[in-house]
């Protein structure tokens, strides 16, 4: 069980990417990168919200039985689970203290630090907030929220049906993302099972809660992406790594290619 949590959103969010001019095929929704096939997944739990250093309103949303959903390749691009997994062995503590995965379960999440990344493993929640689609919006997620800490080059929100992105909890005293260079349009390789996909950090959570990223990304990776109950309770690893961001945020494209290069140099260095 974990509250989800809808936000305000920060107006000076904008302001961490500055509008730009792109040529049309970088505007291109980069969920035309994925490719599906028929196979199964498990899902349960629900999502936290959304909104830097806004304030939360949570609803909770309870487990459901395990369902089929769409599976994909075991990996994208080159750098195998097995070998970012090995690396995340073990743990390097560096938030003063730890996080939950559920509102009303124990603190037991650490944010982690090896050379060239924090991590942290956890569940995932779905986030559906930002630019309203088919399927995001407030008919199929009753506690959508317009907007994301982090906006687009053009100044839109991040579309979370099509854009691969995750969640870090807010800054706090436990832990402060910017501090360790995380930001907006930050790399990260979540990882489930055989399965890895690249990420940017797209929007920010409550403070005390851990483990969610978007609608994109659970269905990427094999696991049930509806806002209301998709998810899964555990399983998930979350390696965000420091260094170029992906530019612009909105290009799944520049997303992996950046955490390719910097994947293989976590596995490489650690």
């Amino acid at each position: 069980m974990r509250t989800r949590t809808a936000a305000l959103a920060a107006a000076a969010g904008a302001a961490l990417l500055a509008p730009a001019s792109l040529p049309a095929a970088a505007q291109q929704p980069s969920v035309e990168l994925v490719v599906k096939s028929p196979g199964s997944a498990t899902s349960s739990g629900r999502g936290s919200g959304s909104g830097e250093g806004g304030s939360y309103q949570g609803r909770v949303y309870r487990g459901v039985p395990r369902v089929l959903a769409p599976a994909v390749p075991a990996r994208e691009g080159s750098v195998r689970a097995a070998d970012l997994l090995a690396r995340t062995g073990s743990c390097r503590q560096v938030s003063h203290g730890k996080f939950r995965t559920d509102d009303g379960a124990r603190a037991t999440v650490p944010v982690c630090a090896k050379r060239g990344a924090v991590f942290w493993k956890a569940d995932m929640d779905i986030d559906c907030d930002g630019r309203p689609t088919k399927a995001c919006n407030r008919r199929t997620d009753p506690l959508f929220f317009h907007a994301t800490a982090f906006q687009q080059s053009d100044g839109r929100q991040l579309d979370a049906e099509h854009l691969p992105y995750v969640v870090v909890p807010g800054a706090s005293r436990r832990w402060k993302h910017a501090a360790h260079g995380i930001t907006g349009g930050t790399v990260a390789a979540v990882i489930h099972r055989d399965k890895v996909q690249y990420a940017v950090v797209g929007d920010t959570g409550p403070t005390d809660l851990i483990g969610e990223a978007s609608y994109a990304t659970a269905k990427a990776l094999g696991i049930r992406a509806d806002p209301k109950r998709g998810g899964v309770d555990s399983g998930v690893t979350y390696v965000v790594f420091k260094g170029p961001r992906a530019t612009p945020i909105e290009s799944h494209r520049a997303a992996v290619a950046r955490g390719e290069a910097l994947a293989r140099r976590f596995v490489r260095q650690n």
